[in-house]
């Protein structure tokens, strides 16, 4: 929709104040499947439990572990240790340390498991926030997205496919499947000679082709694969560490939120003319 310019009105004129003492701990935190505030629910908060969180700083991937809401009416405590059983199993496989149970308990899952996937940044992003007539700017270090993160039901999913082939397929097990990215093997089935006439000698040849979806693009895929492979050992070696999680209600957090605006007042001056500022920009 384009807005003619004759009828456009100019609303309000703010002094712009920018600041950066809190370079480079300002991020961008989206939740784009969560539908209430970050906060614990009512009925956790009453036992004490509250938000904790980690990040593994080399790979930049962070955790947030929300308790639950275990109210009988949202919540099953039969399907909470199945998931919580396989959570433990799941921790266990990727060699991180989930939470202890004590003595006697029951494993249960207590907790939602938010995980962050950093996003590409384009240009310079800011953080601004409007208060007394002035726009306060801060600069933005890092965006990222965090999504619930289930893989612990891939431990149910292979249970539930154990339970239905049975014990006995496991006696013929041969081992894990092949690399889809291999070429299926040849079997070669020996068939007995048949007295019908003559043999015929028959040469066999075997070409490389470099045809799309041939042998090269096979070894290029497995090569993908490496890498992804690669990659995802590096992320489940790397050790987590802890990181305080501070509400919007906290002492912490207000600390943090008035660092953002400036104090200075003086106007900011500049010793270049307009015709300096065009002829930087490239392409004009």
């Amino acid at each position: 929709m384009e807005l003619d310019q004759a009828t456009d009105e100019l609303v309000a004129v703010l002094p712009v104040h920018f600041t950066n003492p809190l370079v480079p701990n300002v991020q961008l935190h989206q939740f784009p499947l969560l539908n209430r505030p970050l906060q614990v629910p009512p009925s956790a908060q009453l036992s004490g439990k509250r938000i904790t969180a980690r990040i593994k700083p080399e790979i930049r991937r962070m955790e947030l572990h929300i308790p639950a809401d275990m109210r009988l009416e949202v919540w099953s405590n039969d399907r909470a240790r199945d998931l919580g059983a396989a959570q433990i199993e799941d921790d266990a496989e990727k060699k991180q340390e989930g939470r202890k149970l004590k003595e006697g308990e029951e494993p249960r899952l207590s907790e939602i498991r938010l995980q962050s996937e950093q996003i590409p940044q384009r240009g310079a992003q800011m953080l601004g926030i409007i208060r007394n007539g002035k726009l306060n700017l801060h600069p933005i270090s890092e965006a990222h997205q965090f999504r619930p993160t289930l893989t612990y039901l891939d431990i149910l999913s292979r249970r539930s496919r154990r339970s239905r082939q049975g014990e006995s397929d496991s006696d013929s097990d041969d081992g894990p499947p092949p690399d889809p990215d291999e070429p299926a093997p040849v079997e070669t089935v020996k068939k007995e000679k048949k007295a019908t006439g003559p043999g015929k000698e028959v040469q066999v040849s075997a070409r490389k082709t470099d045809e799309k979806g041939g042998a090269s693009a096979l070894g290029g895929l497995s090569a993908v694969r490496r890498d992804m492979l690669r990659a995802i050992r590096v992320e489940e070696e790397e050790e987590w560490d802890d990181l305080q999680f501070s509400d919007v209600t906290t002492d912490q957090s207000a600390e943090a939120f008035e660092a953002i605006f400036s104090r200075y007042t003086d106007t900011l001056a500049t010793k270049d003319d307009v015709t300096l500022f065009l002829k930087e920009i490239k392409g004009l």
